[in-house]
């Protein structure tokens, strides 16, 4: 049975960061967001997170080699039916109540469990890290049999990621011609409650979920991985946190399959808090995110008032 640490939480939350990082743990082999794998590696043979094409990339071809016999057999249109037939935020409350899941759910979760199985036999790791962050999909895969599922639940200060997704950011698998997807402050607050809302009911259902706050994360992150690996069953030895350095971290090259940017840094990775949204983040926008997230932002610690004050 495949190990999976499932990292969830809405996109801007600081995921691809916390999977960089736990990516250079002993017996740990970071994914990327395994959900775009389908559209954006297997159709539009995007890079890889070492730089090569999908297609190219020795890694992901032992992976589908032992997975599907090859990639050429996965049928990507049926993966991207079943995906709307039962991974959708829509679903959630029908995955999370009933007894026993359809059968088309149980197939979804199949594709899932075969790319994490081989990932496990060909990276040598224990553990895999799949940071494709949905919520639904986390509800799919609890269902499985040959999954061993364990979720990070990260939680970002819902103003930081609505300024977060206001800005235009280039995507460099597609040499800057495309860019990654941006949403209104008030569209962002309520995908946060709903997908944050989503892990907490995971749960309650009986799955392994450990919630981090990205803030506490980037200003501690030897303590939030040793805690992570704890939970994770990750035995870390005295140097195996050496790759952290006073404000930044050393990284090898990974083979993250999707994700932002960050998947493609090698070498010093700069460790800061990122409160741009503080000063950045116009009054009015961040009086609405606070209102319409504020029930969750007190329940995870959060303050409501984060008025700037006048110079």
């Amino acid at each position: 049975m495949a190990r999976v640490l499932f990292l969830g939480g809405l996109g801007r939350s600081g995921t691809t960061l916390v999977e960089r990082l736990l990516g250079e743990l002993p017996g740990v082999c970071a994914l990327g967001e395994v959900v775009h794998l389908w559209q954006r590696d297997l159709r539009d043979d995007e890079r890889c997170g070492c730089g090569a094409k999908f297609s190219t990339c020795g890694f992901w071809r032992r992976v589908g080699a032992l997975a599907f016999n090859g990639w050429h057999n996965v049928d990507v249109d049926r993966v991207h039916y079943l995906r709307a037939a039962v991974e959708r935020t829509r679903h959630i409350p029908r995955l999370a109540t009933a007894v026993e899941a359809p059968e088309e759910v149980h197939e979804y979760a199949e594709y899932y469990s075969r790319i994490y199985s081989a990932a496990h036999e060909v990276s040598g790791a224990r553990i895999v890290v799949d940071s494709s962050k949905h919520s639904a999909l986390a509800h799919v895969l609890r269902w499985s049999n040959d999954i061993d599922l364990r979720v990070v639940h990260v939680v970002r200060d819902a103003r930081g990621v609505a300024y977060s997704w206001t800005k235009s950011v280039a995507r460099p698998e597609t040499d800057g011609a495309e860019h990654m997807t941006r949403y209104s402050p008030g569209r962002s607050a309520l995908l946060w409650n709903a997908h944050n809302a989503a892990f907490g009911l995971l749960a309650r259902r009986g799955v392994a979920v450990r919630r981090i706050r990205y803030e506490e994360f980037v200003s501690d992150p030897k303590m939030a991985l040793a805690g992570i690996a704890e939970f994770a069953g990750v035995d870390l030895g005295a140097s195996d946190l050496d790759f952290l350095y006073d404000g930044y971290a050393d990284l090898k090259v990974g083979h993250s399959a999707a994700g932002n940017p960050m998947r493609f840094t090698v070498g010093r990775l700069t460790l800061r808090r990122d409160d741009a949204w503080v000063r950045s983040l116009p009054p009015r926008q961040r009086r609405l995110v606070g209102a319409v997230c504020a029930p969750m932002l007190r329940a995870y610690g959060y303050p409501l008032n984060t008025e700037v004050p006048s110079r």
